[in-house]
């Protein structure tokens, strides 16, 4: 029998203690040398686990060892200085300090391939792996050498294809690439930042994934929300393209948002994974708040289609919290999953 609504995260799970400080990005490491190699595969176990016992169907390696959804990357590749550093302003909404781009980039080894194996062997669930979309990585650095962000995405699209084929000859089910910045530079999605994105796509034998939300649950983010009126309709700028593309899944933000669900029939015929779960508060949802959400999503995503899942990732959040958001995601999709039975 087909497993209807099947649930996963967006991305991050809160770190233990003992490893990083938490609730805090960019957090540097507690542990160094071999210890941290053991404390990040321990700690992706644990991850692992708390998704098995929140009933989560598509589990990750709730980003664990990586500092950063998208530096961690960046910081393998060849052609950045990370002494070299500027201060950018991100997504159009916050500075932050960060490497410069000093020559041709090129990914010259594996950078998550090991732990993708490492957490294939540690279940038979399907597995669902983030990257940093192309346009979200050129967001997120200062470029002194090619000196255009298009020509810069595309050779990140190069980069994340190459990871992104290894992720899938390692048993990744799905891979997700999140580009938060799809939601601000509309014009330049369209230009360019969908095609970037099927080059790092291209020859995926795996589903992918392309999320798209409004941040973490930061100040900056938060502050930013309050300026974008009572509708956010962001969405309607890039969905007709998006629809079009050889994208296969993608994920929004829904829960506690003003996101017209009716902007999701754009994509009508794509796979959703429809955010249910709100990141940007330590109240735990009820299973019936979630419930409702997936039925208002329901009117515009066929049933066999809908993926529900968090809004974005949970790193700035207690780990007990983010567990009782994870278990009220599981059981606010039993709910909808027993009445399409019916």
């Amino acid at each position: 029998m087909k497993n209807w609504l099947p649930t996963s995260t967006a991305g991050s799970l809160p770190k233990p203690t003992w490893l990083a400080e938490p609730e805090t990005l960019w957090s540097p490491w507690k542990l160094e040398g071999q210890e941290l190699l053991d404390g990040k595969q321990d700690a992706l176990r644990l991850s692992l686990h708390e998704q098995q016992l929140a009933g989560i169907d598509i589990v990750s390696d709730g980003e664990q060892t990586r500092q950063h959804f998208v530096t961690t990357f960046i910081e393998h590749l060849s052609g950045v200085d990370f002494e070299q550093r500027k201060t950018v302003k991100i997504r159009d909404r916050y500075d932050a300090s960060v490497p410069s781009v000093v020559g041709p980039v090129a990914r010259e080894k594996p950078v998550f391939v090991d732990d993708a194996r490492f957490l294939r062997k540690q279940t038979e669930k399907p597995i669902k792996w983030a990257l940093p979309g192309p346009m979200t990585m050129v967001d997120t650095l200062y470029d002194n050498h090619y000196k255009s962000r298009e020509k810069l995405a595309w050779e990140f699209a190069k980069a994340l294809n190459q990871e992104a084929r290894e992720l899938a000859a390692a048993g990744v089910d799905i891979i997700q690439f999140d580009e938060p910045a799809f939601n601000v530079f509309f014009d330049e999605v369209n230009d360019w930042g969908i095609a970037a994105l099927e080059k790092a796509i291209e020859g995926l034998e795996c589903e992918t994934a392309v999320h798209i939300c409004y941040g973490y649950g930061i100040k900056a983010n938060t502050d930013w929300k309050k300026t974008l009126g009572s509708q956010w309709r962001q969405y309607e700028e890039i969905f007709p393209k998006l629809q079009a593309s050889n994208i296969d899944i993608v994920s929004l933000e829904c829960q506690n948002s003003h996101v017209p669900m009716e902007l999701i029939e754009l994509i009508r015929g794509k796979k959703v994974m429809v955010g249910a779960i709100d990141v940007a508060t330590h109240t735990v949802e009820t299973p019936e708040e979630v419930a409702e959400t997936l039925r208002k999503a329901l009117q515009f995503v066929d049933a066999d289609k809908l993926y529900p899942c968090t809004n974005c990732g949970m790193t700035p959040l207690p780990r007990a919290v983010a567990r009782g958001k994870l278990s009220a995601l599981s059981a606010g999709a039993a709910l909808v999953r027993n009445e399409l039975a019916l």
